[in-house]
């Protein structure tokens, strides 16, 4: 009968040590030996003619149920309360950039970028806190057990070790959820690097205006101009890095809140954030030449500005023209005005939608003037 009982023993040991994870394991090396030495008296001292051994066995199982729920304990905090954190948080998106073909007025996309990352910010400071009191709630699960005084007591470097550990994990999360933000801001203004051929939504709104025709040097502009929609990028991305500015290190609670170090010092140091950021801060360029093609395009319309008016009537006017010259002359105008209509009303260029309207009007208007 013991026989079966002390097999059940053994086998519920190593059920039980089994459930241990592996980031706690060397932290419960006390308790594992706690254990061991209620198992002792069954090794060394009990026969099978002993008469205690039934207290034994008492004392035995109770130690293995009060292992069991101390590791249950530490696994409900270490699954709910702080893995699962860090995996919500790093999955945390920093930018808000909707994937249909809405397009945005520069202040648009900065004010919603702001906003949006306002508020992401003040959850990424909260599941720090979270997570890193459970850390706290962990550590001192682990410690508050009883331990027979024979049994050597929880190293504290063990414990700083377990500490590091999370707070490593947290600053990873972190790390991720950064580093992938800015990534989808530059696929989405960019495209992706492995297809080169991608058809990218329109994102920014531009208009396309014409100037300085009164001195007969006019040329077709761009408002807001390129440069402004590469610093309303790079505004942006700066919104996304600085959202962990909020987020402070750990152990720092004797520290005033002014004082203490956050993630951000950690984050805005990292070379792949930091390669992200370059290229962000350029991902203009590569529509500029575009841009400037789809620009010189509106050149078969600078005779307006180019010929003077009064010149031009003047040498008409001399030839004695006929109905039938008004008439060719007219039909000539008319042209124009198809040309200038055939324009496409929006010109996507990359994420830029160029605008047409104003330049259109601008163009018909001189027309009519002729």
């Amino acid at each position: 009968m013991y026989n079966n009982e002390l097999q059940f023993v053994l086998k519920e040991y190593d059920r039980i040590v089994n459930k241990i994870r592996p980031n706690t394991k060397s932290l419960l090396v006390p308790h594992l030996e706690d254990l061991e030495y209620k198992l002792r008296p069954g090794m060394v001292t009990l026969t099978w003619t002993s008469m205690n051994i039934d207290g034994y066995l008492q004392h035995v199982h109770h130690g293995l149920a009060k292992l069991e729920q101390l590791i249950i304990n530490i696994n409900d905090i270490m699954e709910n309360r702080i893995e699962n954190n860090l995996k919500s948080l790093s999955k945390t998106v920093l930018v808000n950039l909707p994937q249909d073909a809405q397009t945005f007025t520069l202040d648009e996309f900065v004010e919603m970028q702001s906003e949006w990352i306002a508020e992401e910010s003040e959850k990424l400071k909260s599941k720090n806190y979270e997570v890193e009191g459970a850390v706290e709630d962990l550590i001192q699960t682990i410690c508050s057990y009883q331990l027979d005084q024979h049994v050597e007591p929880i190293s504290a470097e063990e414990i700083q070790k377990l500490s590091k550990y999370y707070n490593w994990s947290m600053y990873q999360a972190l790390l991720h959820a950064t580093k992938y933000s800015l990534n989808q801001m530059k696929e989405r203004i960019c495209g992706r690097r492995n297809m080169p051929k991608q058809i990218l939504k329109p994102f920014f709104e531009v208009d396309v205006h014409l100037e300085g025709t009164s001195g007969g040097e006019g040329n077709c502009t761009l408002k807001p101009t390129l440069g402004e929609v590469q610093s309303a990028i790079n505004r942006a991305a700066s919104h996304v890095l600085k959202s962990t500015k909020n987020v402070q290190n750990w152990n720092q609670k004797d520290q005033p809140e002014e004082l203490r170090e956050p993630f951000y010092d950690w984050i805005a140091k990292d070379k792949e954030i930091v390669k992200v950021i370059l290229l962000l801060t350029g991902s203009i360029q590569g529509t500029k030449n575009s841009v400037g093609r789809f620009l010189l395009g509106f050149n078969r319309f600078d005779w307006l500005w180019k010929k003077n008016q009064e010149a031009e009537l003047k040498k008409f006017n001399a030839t004695d023209p006929q109905l039938e010259d008004f008439e060719e002359k007219l039909n000539e105008f008319n042209l124009f005005q198809s040309d200038v209509a055939s324009v496409p009303q929006i010109e996507q260029i990359g994420a830029l939608s160029l605008q047409t309207g104003n330049v259109k009007g601008s163009l018909k208007s001189k027309i009519r003037t002729w």
